[in-house]
């Protein structure tokens, strides 16, 4: 058992660290608020866009990668 939750840990890290790293940057600050940021921050294409597939991605990852720590240090 310790050993399968230890394998769900490391692909769990492996895939935050992967999806965390492949996400762009939000560089624009505060600034991208008055720019044109609005239009790709509320798009038609939001849920379906890479961003969105790697943020869900990435939580999904760490909540696996939370609840395999979790377990292991339970026992």
């Amino acid at each position: 058992m310790q050993t399968v939750v230890s394998i769900f840990l490391l692909v769990s890290a492996l895939g935050v660290i992967i999806s965390v790293l492949l996400q762009e940057g939000e560089e624009g600050g505060l600034g991208a608020i008055a720019g044109g940021g609005a239009d790709s921050l509320w798009g038609k294409n939001r849920s379906s866009s890479l961003e969105a597939i790697l943020q869900r991605t990435t939580i999904i990852s760490a909540a696996v990668f939370i609840l395999s720590t979790l377990v292991l240090a339970a026992r």
